[in-house]
């Protein structure tokens, strides 16, 4: 409900005033009141309500054709519901008394004109069935709430331009209106109110660096109709009526919810009374709007791969055809970025998250472009920004990032019930350091906007003591067939010992790792009692798994895992500047595409002509219904401290689920 507006009545002539279909009126009877007045009498033409509302908790009366006690403390209260058809085409009479007269001691009379005024958008209340009780002023999460949705026009629909859709105050092409919003000033009343009134679309100076407005001007099938009316350094706008009973608006996002910006934009309509010549205009009505920024949403491994993207580069070429085979049996588009565009910059994992935003009226993929900016820096905007698929980047001011910023360091675990609360799309995981310590963390501006986004609250996990220094290489996450839907693998040293002492204890501790590898002149094979004995290596397994462990319980703390959850995926790792890399390939630095799975052949120890790692990878991930391809990557990829995953990316199908529908 809007607010009530006062307006004042006389004894000496009629007074007129304009009110808002639905809207309540106070009339204030007692700033004219007749010597001797001691009740008051209200007569209201038919479409006029009109109510007694006494100031004690006694609720409010209908005023009928009795007279009331002159009580300065009661007030009266008009409400029209109908748009009147001509300019004081209704009236309110009252008549003041006194016990000592049979006449009345005065008249007063005030003639109206009702207008309808409404500014309205998609209000996405489906689930709700008290429809007529939404408050457009509100934004209300979870099933049965309510408020409008907004997209950040970050994508290039205009394939002739160079620049996203929402850099400039145009429209380029009609293609670019499907991803904004429609808003509508809807009014009905007499035409002639508004030789002396006027409607001002505006908004604040802080919303109008976030959202802009385009009004329909002309013909909607021409670009040139749509004038950018709100928004920058546009804050107010006088609405003509061009068409009558409504006027259409197109109103697209500029920045997604940050720091500083929990992403609600507020759009105001007012009717301003502009009749009194040499003063200014008066505020009659406001009607108010607000949307909220659809937020920039993950995907995790567990949902269907659409499309895999690699980097062809000088010495991968039987990688990238092994990628390919994998996308194939997935059903997977493959997108290759060639060496002239990645200039030898194979870590395409690391350079971009792929991720979504949705409103109801239209769901399209936007990349995070991350901070790092090596030799692929130019292919998230170059390549993938276009038609439908939008574009974001957070950099720190200074320019100073560290290899945390690299999106291997940028996970999110599938829907999750964690400590009694739900996470139906699931928590962000980035990597950092310990509590209170001074070691690597993700640089501000990006974990700012990865928590003000709301919907994935990120967990941060301890990835200081590797010397990459990112979550996935030490776990990941793959679909499974029952009612959990997923498991969490984690690299696990002590179960890597365990099968190493199994096979030894078997009379195989002379097999050998790194058998068969391509590039054999830079590796030293090594056997399974050689690695059992090396007790520097055994010394710093402990640590790092010390290190999981620490993980592994502020997982199941976060994500509300059982053991049952979880699997250990045999894995060593070994020292390098007192950081931990990978000794062998790492396995759960995989590929997820569905039930195919592409994990970094280990070239662990040959028994019984197969390797033994991956026959026990296989032991615990096909039960699952899971198929197991080992792709050599360890030339091209893990004798430069990364694997499958760091040297792929994946565009997913969205999530069911709709954003709107959780409650943070």
């Amino acid at each position: 409900m809007s607010m009530q507006r006062i307006v004042r009545v006389s004894l000496e002539h009629p007074t007129s005033a304009v009110c808002v279909a639905g809207v309540e009126t106070l009339i204030d009877v007692y700033g004219s009141v007749p010597e001797g007045t001691e009740m008051f009498e209200v007569y209201a033409t038919p479409g006029v309500d009109v109510y007694i509302c006494p100031s004690s908790e006694r609720s409010r009366e209908r005023a009928d054709s009795r007279r009331w006690h002159c009580d300065d403390s009661s007030g009266i209260v008009v409400v029209m519901n109908s748009p009147s058809n001509d300019l004081n085409d209704s009236h309110v009479q009252i008549s003041y008394h006194s016990s000592h007269e049979a006449l009345p001691l005065a008249y007063a009379v005030l003639y109206l004109t009702c207008v309808d005024i409404s500014l309205d958008c998609n209000l996405n209340y489906e689930g709700r069935q008290d429809r007529c009780f939404v408050d457009k002023r509100q934004w209300v999460w979870g099933p049965s709430g309510y408020g409008a949705i907004l997209l950040v026009n970050c994508d290039r629909d205009d394939v002739s331009s160079d620049a996203q859709d929402n850099c400039d105050q145009h429209v380029h092409c009609l293609r670019d209106l499907e991803d904004m919003s429609l808003m509508a000033l809807r009014t009905q009343g007499p035409a002639a109110l508004f030789d002396d009134h006027k409607l001002v679309l505006h908004t604040s100076s802080y919303d109008a660096q976030r959202a802009r407005v385009f009004h329909v001007c002309g013909p909607e099938d021409s670009c040139e109709s749509y004038r950018c009316v709100l928004g920058q350094d546009k804050v107010s706008y006088e609405v003509p009526r061009l068409l009558g009973d409504e006027e259409r608006f197109f109103v697209e996002g500029l920045s997604f919810p940050d720091a500083g910006f929990p992403g609600l934009v507020s759009f105001h309509v007012t009717l301003l009374d502009d009749s009194n010549e040499g003063f200014s205009e008066s505020p009659i009505f406001t009607d108010t709007v607000v949307f909220r920024v659809a937020p920039w949403i993950m995907t995790p491994s567990t949902l269907q791969p659409l499309e895999v993207y690699v980097c062809r580069v000088r010495n991968n070429t039987r990688f990238v055809e092994a990628v390919a085979e994998l996308a194939s049996h997935a059903g997977c588009k493959l997108t290759i970025c060639p060496q002239a565009e990645n200039r030898n910059d194979r870590w395409i994992q690391d350079e971009m998250e792929l991720g979504y935003v949705e409103a109801p009226h239209k769901t399209f993929p936007v990349v995070f472009d991350s901070p790092r900016n090596g030799e692929l820096q130019d292919f998230p905007y170059k390549r993938i920004l276009g038609v439908d698929f939008g574009y974001v980047t957070r950099e720190p001011r200074d320019k100073s990032v560290c290899g945390l910023d690299s999106f291997g360091n940028l996970e999110v675990s599938p829907p999750v019930v964690a400590n009694g609360k739900e996470y139906p799309l699931g928590r962000i995981l980035i990597g950092g350091n310990l509590p209170g310590s001074k070691g690597r963390r993700v640089t501000q501006v990006v974990r700012d906007f990865l928590h003000a986004q709301k919907v994935q609250p990120p967990v941060e996990l301890f990835v200081d003591w590797l010397a990459v220094g990112h979550v996935d290489e030490f776990l990941s996450f793959v679909p499974a067939p029952d009612g959990k839907g997923f498991r969490m693998l984690l690299a696990s040293p002590g179960a890597c010992f365990r099968l190493f002492q199994e096979k030894q204890k078997w009379g195989h501790g002379r097999a050998l790792l790194f058998q068969g590898v391509v590039d054999d002149m830079r590796v030293r094979t090594i056997s399974i009692n050689q690695v059992l004995s090396n007790e520097n290596l055994i010394s710093f397994n402990k640590f790092v798994q010390s290190c999981i462990d620490w993980n592994r319980e502020v997982l199941k703390r976060e994500l509300g895992l059982a053991e049952r959850d979880i699997i250990d995926i045999p894995q060593l790792f070994k020292m390098e500047k007192r950081k931990a890399v990978a000794f062998f390939p790492d396995l759960v630095n995989m590929l997820v595409l569905g039930k195919h799975l592409g994990i970094p052949k280990p070239f662990g120890p040959i028994i019984n002509g197969r390797c033994c790692l991956e026959e026990k990878v296989r032991s615990l991930l096909e039960p699952l219904g899971l198929h197991c391809t080992f792709i050599d990557d360890f030339t091209p990829y893990h004798m430069l401290h990364g694997e499958v995953h760091c040297g792929t990316n994946v565009r997913r199908q969205p999530f069911d689920f709709k954003w709107w529908n959780m409650v943070p």
